[in-house]
């Protein structure tokens, strides 16, 4: 059976991001762990189970999922997880990740083990996409160097903080994504003009926000030949 582990954020990741890839891969048949940095369960984002911001549909089947999977509630610690255990490791995003996943030298060692080694398979959505900022190959070169890939675009974390990088619940952001990527040599292309963004290069797919965790899930699928 085709094992995938999910890396969550304890300081709040996007519901939608992490939700709609567990429920399409698990229905494809995939096996599913959730790992958080210190295996706490993770926490969401409460603006992402608004239905003012994601719509009453998405909202209540976000919450749903979130209040019923034993998968989530039950995590294991990142240091805990064997890149070689898994066909694939997925990160999704949410601000909360700039606190900790992207931070953790446990999610850095995953990310480059998985995409190094012969058969893994990476999946990096929205805020998550920050961690390429962090990540270095065996050799000590960043992973995203010469890579293309899409992530959470400054165009749109513009019209979320303010002149201070203030979010709305009164954090200050750490950086922006587009920027630190960049910034290590990547290709970057979010693909601002589409209804959604996926990018696969190498073992590498990236998803640009919440409205391509599907596209991005079904991609991650037909890279590890699962039906």
């Amino acid at each position: 059976m085709t094992a995938i582990l999910f890396v969550v954020s304890e300081h709040g990741y996007w519901a939608e991001e992490c939700v709609d890839p567990l429920t399409t891969l698990s229905d494809a048949g995939v096996e599913i762990t959730v790992a958080t940095p210190t295996g706490e369960p993770p926490v969401v984002d409460d603006m992402s189970l608004d239905p003012d911001e994601v719509g009453e549909e998405t909202a209540e089947h976000v919450r749903t999922v979130i209040d019923s999977d034993e998968r989530l509630a039950d995590p294991i610690a990142l240091a805990d997880a064997v890149a070689d255990d898994y066909d694939a490791v997925f990160f999704p995003g949410g601000h909360g990740v700039e606190w900790d996943v992207t931070q953790d030298h446990h999610a850095r060692e995953l990310l480059s083990e998985t995409v190094a080694g012969e058969d893994g398979k990476a999946l990096v959505v929205c805020h998550a996409v920050g961690l390429l900022a962090f990540t270095r190959d065996a050799d000590g070169d960043f992973l995203a160097a010469d890579r293309t890939v899409t992530g959470f675009p400054n165009a749109w974390e513009e019209g979320i903080v303010d002149d201070r990088d203030l979010l709305p619940d009164g954090r200050k952001l750490p950086y922006w994504v587009e920027d630190e990527v960049r910034a290590v040599g990547a290709n970057w292309d979010a693909e601002l003009d589409a209804d959604t963004s996926v990018q696969v290069d190498g073992d590498l797919v990236t998803g640009r926000g919440p409205e391509s965790s599907h596209a991005a899930a079904r991609t991650l699928l037909d890279e590890l030949g699962v039906a």
